[in-house]
């Protein structure tokens, strides 16, 4: 797997190093070896060039709104956002998964399950893993760095898989 980014940036007035301590601590139990299965699994699925972070209350510890607790109904009951990020994540949604066409998706969840249907089973396994809702994304860099470096709403890079070969697409003819 690719070494997560390690710039310690500040957004929305947490660090790299804590918005991942809160991750670890709320979405996986404290366990980061779970944390580093779930970015396993993930990896076998994206394409090469893919940057995944995460997003939401799993960092912050709160709802956007801060009018509640991360899992403040009950263990399990908030979610994962997962951002994939780059050119190739966006082809797994249909042409009307998208807020913004080509350039950002609506997540792929309970309301919306047939807008990205190659990238169901990967939800399916991560919920089995994490025992909660796991939303999943595609975006531009340009989206991710607005919404993280401009408005300040922040985010995690778990990863980036590298350019390159990818053992699991078909050879191209």
């Amino acid at each position: 797997m690719a070494a997560p980014h390690t710039t310690d940036s500040v957004q929305g007035g947490l660090s790299d190093e804590e918005k991942r301590d809160n991750v670890i601590r709320l979405a996986f139990g404290g366990n980061p070896g779970r944390l580093r299965e779930f970015c396993r699994v993930v990896e076998e699925v994206i394409p090469p060039g893919t940057t995944v972070v995460l997003r939401g209350s799993s960092l912050t510890g709160w709802r956007w709104d801060h009018t509640q607790p991360f899992d403040g109904e009950g263990p399990g009951t908030s979610d994962l956002d997962l951002t994939l990020v780059g050119d190739g994540p966006l082809a797994f949604f249909t042409a009307t998964g998208f807020f913004v066409p080509g350039v950002h998706s609506r997540p792929l969840s309970d309301d919306d399950p047939d807008i990205a249907p190659d990238l169901v089973p990967l939800r399916q396994r991560l919920m089995a893993m994490v025992h909660r809702p796991v939303n999943i994304q595609a975006s531009r860099e340009i989206v991710i760095q607005v919404r993280g470096d401009l408005i300040g709403q922040p985010y995690l890079e778990l990863f980036r898989k590298p350019e390159g070969l990818s053992l699991n697409d078909p050879p191209v003819t």
